[in-house]
C-alpha cells in the first residue's frame, strides 16, 4: 500500500476532489496548511504598509491506495493542478506498513 501526499493551490481542491472521484477514489484527507518553497512568499501592501507572507497558504490532500493504483492517483491529481506556473505543488509517495479500521478490526488492503 502507499500514501500519495499532495500540496496544492487552495483553489485547486474542488477540481482534485472531482477528477478523483471521476477516477474511481472515493477516498482522501484533506488539511489547510502553510508553507513555501521556491517562490519563498511574497509581499503584500496593507493600509500603505508593505510586509511579508513568508508562509503561503496550500491544501494538503492524502490519498492511502493499494500499488495497484498509486500512478492513476498520481496522474489525476498533476492533471487537475498543473497550470504551469510556479507553486502548483508537490506530490509525495510514501509505503504504508499496516493499516487498520478501527470499527471493524479490519487489517491490510481491505480497511483502505
Amino acid at each position: 500500500m502507499k500514501k500519495v501526499e499532495a500540496i496544492i493551490k487552495s483553489f485547486k481542491l474542488e477540481n482534485v476532489r472531482e477528477a478523483l472521484t471521476e477516477a474511481g477514489i472515493q477516498r482522501m484527507t484533506i488539511g489547510e496548511v502553510k508553507g513555501f518553497g521556491r517562490q519563498k512568499g511574497h509581499s503584500e501592501l496593507y493600509l500603505g504598509a508593505e510586509y511579508a507572507i513568508d508562509f503561503l497558504p496550500k491544501i494538503k490532500i492524502e490519498v492511502v491506495c493499494t500499488d495497484e493504483e498509486v500512478r492513476l492517483v498520481m496522474d489525476t491529481i498533476e492533471s487537475a493542478v498543473e497550470t504551469g506556473r510556479i507553486g502548483d505543488g508537490k506530490i509525495f509517495v510514501y509505503e504504508v506498513a499496516e493499516v487498520v479500521r478501527v470499527r471493524t478490526g479490519e487489517r491490510g488492503p481491505g480497511a483502505v
